[in-house]
């Protein structure tokens, strides 16, 4: 059973609101400055509706925040969401970091431990009713004698 925290379920939305190449530009333009969802929905050649469904996903994730202004929904994007989703990556790029220079220690090591689990030879095999190896050839030599 996988158990999800509060931190990788934000961290699955923030990324999950990333990974659409629209949204991405909404989070670039509103946090150069603050939009309409209408100023925004012109920019775009898609509907109204659509640009408002990406501004919610953006939302839902903390990548903007939405505050009406008389008849206008005023969009601005939120660093702070953007600084932890930097700070996730950065903490996975660690990861896959140190795996890489294991690999690279394990490859330049000029004296590898030998395969703790040999290659039997061609003509041995493990009998699996008593887990010793035998040979063919060998086994057929005694049954000829």
């Amino acid at each position: 059973m996988v158990v999800r925290t509060e931190s990788a379920e934000r961290a699955d939305r923030i990324f999950h609101a990333l990974a659409d190449a629209t949204r991405r530009e909404i989070v670039a333009l509103t946090l150069a400055g603050e939009y309409s969802v209408s100023d925004l929905a012109r920019r775009f050649p898609m509907s109204f509706a659509a640009v408002q469904k990406h501004v919610a996903v953006l939302e839902q994730a903390g990548l903007v925040t939405k505050e009406r202004q008389g008849r206008e929904q005023r969009v601005r994007g939120s660093a702070d969401s953007l600084r932890e989703a930097h700070r996730l990556l950065d903490q996975l790029a660690d990861v896959w970091r140190g795996r890489l220079d294991r690999i690279g220690t394990i490859l330049a090591d000029p004296d590898p431990d030998p395969d703790p689990h040999p290659v039997a030879d061609a003509g041995a095999h493990l009998d699996p009713r008593d887990g010793k190896e035998h040979c063919h050839d060998r086994d057929r030599r005694s049954e000829e004698s």
